[in-house]
């Protein structure tokens, strides 16, 4: 079990309807996603090519801190604002979108681009996933 199902399964009150599974899918991709985002970009930048992948190394990093961002957000759950968290949800879909695009366009050069996109994808999904399940 990891440490997000402890805390959530450890939390105190109700979660409000919240489907727990998709909530804590969510929570393990976003972190998932920003280590990967992370790291691609660190690894871009050791490419003999980094100036041709400047757009890359900036999606990595945007998504990086927002998945993050979007992790932490969703590992609170006193005082729940349903409008906030769909809003953030939907800001790491986007993000997660526009860098599994990118890393994917130098997948074929680069292996480090094509494990952070499927990384980008499932975070997109699992962001997908609980917006949809929040109503």
């Amino acid at each position: 079990m990891t440490v997000a199902a402890q805390m959530l399964d450890t939390y105190p009150k109700d979660l409000g309807g919240v489907d727990k599974q998709k909530l804590l899918a969510c929570i393990e991709a976003c972190f998932e996603c920003a280590q990967a985002c992370t790291a691609c970009a660190d690894a871009c930048l050791s490419e003999d090519m980094v100036a041709e992948l400047t757009k890359c190394i900036r999606t990595n990093t945007d998504c990086a801190d927002i998945c993050d961002t979007t992790g932490r957000v969703l590992s609170r759950h006193t005082g729940y604002d349903a409008n906030l968290t769909r809003a953030v949800l939907e800001a790491c879909a986007t993000a997660c979108k526009a860098c599994g695009d990118e890393c994917e366009s130098h997948a074929s050069m680069h292996e480090h681009c094509r494990i952070c996109a499927e990384a980008c994808r499932r975070c997109e999904q699992a962001c997908r996933d609980l917006i949809t399940s929040l109503g």
